[in-house]
């Protein structure tokens, strides 16, 4: 028997990752003959101060951590033979995003399903998830039902906080339209849910088979509704951003939202769990539109990807107590950024208008130059991690810091975006400080403007406005939109229930006549 004491960085008890190595490299303990709450997918055990594990006698060195604003340190210990010990571990951070008033959260992980067994415990229960959430300090994660285990795991679902949330940790259980007669038309997040029942469904077979009534459903009960896996279905060959090809528009992320956006039923679509361009390109042509749809980040856990929760996160800010309706709120407020964790964008303003507070529009009454100004911090090892940077894009990590890097330096480019396009950018040396950074631009239109570390983080939108104009970017981008409408219905009318595809095609045309409208009023660009 061997106790962990494990202390965060002011010497509280905590809970900590731990990868246990003999000096052979093997891993304890045995990933194949591991149960729950310990995920035989991972090489990290999570554990609490004055928790034990069992370890043969031997050398071992243990690797610790608490997600990414902690440290990765390592540690070398003797296991005696024939005894018990305690071996104690003290966590050190790079940064204390909380204190700053910045709350991270990931609004998707799933309990059931994908590499999680499904049988015969139907998936894990809410005391291991929290130990996840908590391991890798995650302030809110959002545990979605899904198609896997629906029918057991729906049961966890409250409306509220879990009693196994913390003060500090919170954990909720809400839904994911997955796995659902829908799921062709785009998988669908529905966060701050009261009730996870759609009228008249008995069971998934019920639920409608595209997605406007059940975002419309989910809103009128005070829901937080997006995407998930934003890219799927949006594939093209290009690295471009923005850019002009039409994908297919054949996969399970924000397709419908094409649609479901002209009708004011969508809130956030999500990012980081997919390729950057892919799930980025389309908004930015609703944004040019004039829309005015938020992005979240999600990991996806354990399906795109399973190595820990809270990969891709949002980081909110909050002016009181953790609260997770609170929480759910800035996302839809725009309150917000999208990370992987290892880049920060804090206190995003333009002429001290702040994003998220009032509805993140500044009114100008003129064309004029704006000040610009964030603070930024981002981390990366001082040696450059090769096996990343020579990756494609559409190779997983989609959003790491280290494709960022500015050749083998430690520098990473902070970029200035007005309506889709970088119009400046400043560099930053990736080593944990909290920098200002400042931009002028000039703004000749209604405009939206936004900051970004890509592939890192990425904040959401200021909106300009200048003389109470509607922002009305780009022609071309209301041109993609409406291409995208048409390629959108060859793609989901086939799978749409005859009872409701006449109005699921009412919906469709209700979406051209918006983006015709738009594209009228855009200037040729």
């Amino acid at each position: 028997d061997v106790t962990l004491r494990v202390m965060d960085e002011q010497g509280k008890p905590t809970t900590a990752s731990f990868v246990i190595r003999d000096a052979q490299g093997h891993v304890y303990p045995l990933q194949t003959k591991r149960l729950a709450p310990d995920f035989d997918f991972h090489p990290q055990i999570y554990r609490a101060d004055g928790e034990r594990i069992k370890l043969p006698a031997g050398d071992y060195t243990v690797e610790f951590t608490r997600g990414p604003e902690y440290l990765v340190k390592r540690q070398p210990v003797k296991i005696a033979a024939g005894k018990s010990q305690t071996l104690s571990f003290k966590l050190e951070r790079w940064i204390d995003l909380a204190k700053l008033g910045w709350y991270s959260g990931d609004h998707h992980i799933h309990a059931a399903g994908c590499m999680h067994y499904e049988t015969p415990t139907q998936g894990v229960m809410p005391q291991d998830m929290i130990r996840h959430i908590l391991g890798e300090d995650l302030k809110v994660g959002s545990v979605l039902t899904w198609g896997p285990c629906y029918y057991y795991q729906k049961q966890f679902f409250e409306g509220k906080d879990h009693q196994l949330s913390t003060p500090t940790n919170l954990m909720r259980y809400d839904v994911e339209v997955s796995g659902f007669p829908s799921s062709h038309a785009g998988h669908l997040v529905l966060l701050r849910l009261k009730d996870q029942n759609y009228p008249g469904a008995k069971e998934l077979e019920d639920w409608p088979t595209w997605d406007l009534p059940i975002l419309q459903w989910a809103k009128s009960q005070g829901a937080v509704v997006g995407f998930a896996h934003s890219g799927w279905g949006l594939e093209v060959k290009t690295t471009e951003l923005p850019h002009y090809e039409l994908p297919r528009f054949d996969g399970i992320g924000a397709n419908e939202y094409i649609v479901d956006v002209t009708h004011d039923a969508v809130d956030f679509i999500s990012t980081v769990d997919t390729p950057s361009v892919w799930e980025l390109n389309i908004w930015y042509h609703t944004l040019n539109a004039g829309f005015r749809t938020r992005i979240s980040g999600e990991t996806d856990f354990p399906c795109i990807y399973g190595e820990r929760v809270g990969l891709g996160r949002s980081y909110v800010k909050l002016d009181g107590k953790l609260n997770y309706d609170n929480w759910v709120a800035g996302i839809d407020d725009g309150r917000a950024y999208v990370t992987d964790g290892k880049s920060h964008l804090l206190d995003f303003q333009v002429n001290g208008s702040a994003m998220g507070v009032s509805g993140s529009e500044l009114k100008l009454d003129k064309p004029q130059m704006v000040r610009v100004t964030t603070k930024v911090a981002a981390r990366l090892d001082e040696q450059p991690n090769e096996a990343i940077r020579k990756l494609r894009y559409d190779q997983k990590p989609f959003w790491d810091l280290d494709r960022s890097r500015i050749g083998v330096t430690r520098e990473v480019p902070v970029e200035l975006i007005v309506n889709g396009q970088p119009v400046a950018k400043k560099t930053i040396l990736a080593d944990g400080t909290i920098r200002e950074v400042a931009f002028d631009a000039p703004i000749s239109q209604s405009s939206w403007v936004a900051i970004r570390i890509l592939p890192s983080s990425h904040t959401n939108p200021i909106f300009v406005t200048v003389d109470g104009q509607p922002i009305r970017a780009s022609r071309r981008s209301a041109e993609w939109c409406l291409k995208a409408v048409d390629q959108c219905w060859t793609q989901k009318a086939p799978k749409i229930s005859a009872k409701e595809r006449s109005a699921a095609e009412a919906a469709y045309e209700h979406a051209r006549q918006v983006y015709r409208k738009i594209l009228a009023e855009s200037k040729a660009n």
